[in-house]
Formats: C-alpha cells, structure tokens, sequence
C-alpha cells in the first residue's frame, strides 16, 4: 500500500514545469491527446461533474474559491482544483472546503500509477512523457468523480488552450482580469495573452469576463462569437461598489443581471470586490443552466470564502502582511491595497521572486517609499538568486540588504520596525509559503517553551 510520502515523490517524479523557468508553451510541451487517452483509461471522470472553467492573470484563484463556496453554500457537493499551493499539495484538490486527506491522495495516486505505466510502456503511446500538473489534474478529476461531485471548479494552469485541464465541457468560463505574465510562455503582448487564455472557450457556453483592457476585450469577444458563446462583461452587465471596510474583510454592494446583492467578504483588497462581482456574474450565468442558489446561498457562500496568501494579515504592532503578487500590474494594486487598507508610518519589504518575472517592473511599481527592502529567494528552483534581485533595486537608489533564507528577512525587518510601521513580504507564493511556514514554527516554539501549569 502507497504512503502519503511515496505518493508524492510520485508525483513530483514526472516533468514538473513549475519548476522550470520559460518552457515553450506548444503541443510538442504541453499535449492535450496525453490527457485525453490518460481519461479515457480512467472512465473519463472530467466529464462526470457539471463544471465551471476559469482562467486570467490575477484574481482566477480567489476566484474560483468564491464560485466554489456559494455552490457549496448551495447544498452542491463541489469540487475545486487550484493551483499552485502554498503549504500542502493537497491544497489543490478540495471538496466543499475540505482538503483530500493524505490516505486519500495515496489511495489515488496507487489507482493511477499502473494505469501511467502501462500507456508510457505502450508501443502505441507517442505523445510524450506526462506531466505532474497532467497526473495531478487526473487525479482531481477521478476524486471529483469517485466522491460523486455535482459542480467542479478547475482553474487553469497556465494559459488556457493547452492547458491539461482544457480538456473539460464546461457550462460557465470565466476570464479574469488578464495583464503581462509568463510573458517568456504566453506572449509578449496582452492580445497574444488573451488569445491563448480564450482557448477555454468552447461552443454555446456562457462566458464571463472580468473588465479587460480594449485590446483583451476585443479578442475574448471574438473568441465568443467564434463559438457562438454568450458574453457578460463584469464592469458594465455586472457592476459593484464599495460599501466598507475592516481588516477583517468588506462590504460590497454588486448589482448583477437579476438583482442587487448586499455581501460582505473576509478578504481585502480592491480587486476582490470586482473578483467577488466576477463570482456573483458567474453564479447567475450557472442559475441560468439550472443551479438551484439563493440569494442567500449567495451571501453565505462568499462570508465563507478562504483563500490563504493574499493581503493577509499575520502579525500586528507592526502589521505583518503577505500577500503573492508576482508581476508588476499585481505589485501596483498592492501598493495601493496597503495605502488604503492600513495605517502606518514606515513600509519594509521583503522580497523574493521567480526567475521568470518582469524584476524590473516589479521593482518599479514598489518604489518609493520603503527605507528598506530585505531581498532573499525561496528554496524553490525557479527563484531569482537574491543578489540578482538586489542589483536591480541598487540601479534606482533604493536601499537593500541581501537575508540568506525568508526566517532571517523577518528578523531583520522585526528588529529594525516599530509598532507603528508595516512589513511586506512579497513577490512570489513560493515566499509566502515560507513566510507562513516560519511564523507557525514560532508559534509551536513558543507553544513549546511556554511553562507548564502543575
């Protein structure tokens, strides 16, 4: 019987291209037929579950957890598979809020293991060595399917038309808003972009898009009309606006196409609300296919949502925030987010990024401001060593230390702010993680060294 352990290191065993920086994003790389004949083998469970597609630049994660937790409020037993995680795999396949156990994941991985096996000893097998993120969407797919899952929620990868999990008949596709990353794979310009995320677009669907820039626009409503595909366009079918706000979340009132919805969620920022405005649109594009939810259904579902990583608070007096924004249009928002969100006299960051992202935009939109930015690189393979990164904040005068690892950044900014100052960290998930990982080893330290009552 396969462990927890083995199943991973299973996993983790194939090509993994999270772990590869600018892999050429072409059928050579990235082959749908591998998926197809792999489900077929397995009894097609992807097409055994209504599902909801979704793809984008920012925001497709929070997201997709919205969509899933008003279906769950709903009474659907639902499914979502996101990706990447921050601290467990298994983050990424859940059924109503509720993470697959690691007996779970085993007993999955020692049902798909023979059936890999035999395809890639096949002499007919031709299509290329499978993947991780392919095994892992299968293996979604099959859990969805075995635990009798109504809805399922999939969030794309990386771009969308060849993309393992577009193999799919979705009811509902949703585009999140679309801006410059993974520039190396996708494109360099936001039409090349938007038209690799628009293959997820299948024939006589309803589309949902979050406000785009004309040029993205333009291309996703092309892609609609291609394939006969309804559009509803969130910013002006689906509009909201800001009622207030805590740290512990805000109140937004969004008026969709069949009514108006008073609705608090437990996540800050301004993109969520227009991510909270994209979920509702998306929910009443699936009540239109027949979803039995209710407006209370609704508000339950999104007071409910959780989604890790993403201007969360960890720590006060000073604030300690993380949040995963990996590309310059995300950084800006941030910024913004932190301005308006919290009081502070001074900001810290700490940074680390992939090898693969604009450092140079990023480092932009940080600045000015912070006396001090700590720069360091996660354990990940795709990390930007730090000295690099620190070059590029000496170019424009910013003032910057190198931290060996992301526990000895937070000490340094610690030890260098006070109660009324915040500390940023930054850049990339894969740091965040680390982040979490670090505060929660202090906290069992304390946990430990704290005296015992008799």
């Amino acid at each position: 019987m396969m462990d927890y352990q083995a199943a991973q290191e299973y996993l983790l065993g194939f090509t993994d291209y999270e772990k590869l920086p600018s892999v050429t994003y072409s059928p050579a790389n990235y082959d749908l037929r591998r998926m197809r004949v792999l489900l077929e083998k397995l009894g097609n469970p992807h097409l055994k579950s209504r599902t909801v597609h979704i793809t984008g630049t920012k925001g497709k994660g929070s997201t997709a957890a919205m969509i899933a937790s008003v279906l769950s409020s709903s009474g659907y037993r639902t499914g979502l598979f996101t990706s990447p995680h921050l601290l467990t795999i298994r983050e990424r396949i859940q059924i109503n809020g509720q993470l697959i156990s690691e007996s779970e994941l085993a007993a999955g991985v020692e049902a798909l293991k023979p059936v890999v096996t035999s395809l890639m000893n096949s002499p007919q097998w031709e299509f290329g060595a499978l993947t991780t993120f392919e095994l892992l969407t299968a293996l979604a797919f099959a859990y969805f399917a075995e635990k009798g899952v109504e809805y399922q929620v999939i969030e794309v990868g990386l771009g969308g038309r060849l993309d393992a999990t577009n193999v799919v008949n979705s009811e509902v596709a949703v585009v999140t808003s679309i801006s410059l990353d993974h520039e190396d794979i996708l494109g360099h310009t936001l039409e090349k972009i938007a038209k690799e995320k628009s293959g997820i677009i299948k024939n006589n669907i309803t589309v949902v898009s979050a406000p785009q820039e004309p040029e993205t626009d333009y291309v996703l409503a092309q892609a609609c009309k291609d394939n006969q595909a309804d559009l509803i366009r969130v910013g002006t079918d689906v509009t909201w606006r800001q009622e207030s706000f805590t740290h512990v979340g805000q109140s937004v009132c969004i008026k969709g196409r069949k009514s108006e919805y008073e609705l608090f969620i437990p996540l800050l920022g301004e993109h969520q609300l227009e991510n909270a405005a994209t979920a509702v649109a998306a929910i009443e594009a699936l009540i239109d296919r027949g979803a039995q939810v209710t407006e209370e259904n609704l508000k339950q579902g999104l007071a409910r949502v959780s989604w890790p990583g993403r201007l969360q608070i960890v720590g006060r007096q000073p604030w300690l925030v993380i949040d995963g924004a990996h590309n310059p249009y995300s950084v800006k928002k941030l910024r913004e987010a932190l301005v308006k969100y919290f009081d502070y006299e001074r900001l810290f960051v700490i940074i680390g990024t992939s090898i693969d992202k604009n450092i140079q935009g990023i480092v932009k939109e940080l600045l000015p401001g912070p006396p001090l930015v700590i720069v360091s690189a996660s354990q990940h393979p795709r990390a930007t060593p730090a000295v690099r990164l620190a070059e590029e904040f000496a170019k424009v005068g910013q003032r910057v230390e190198i931290a060996p690892n992301i526990p000895a950044a937070l000490n340094r900014a610690r030890t260098l702010a006070k109660p009324s100052d915040l500390i940023l960290v930054t850049g990339s998930l894969f740091v965040v993680a680390e982040a979490i990982k670090a505060i929660e080893s202090e906290g069992k330290e304390g946990e430990n060294n704290a005296p015992r009552s008799r």
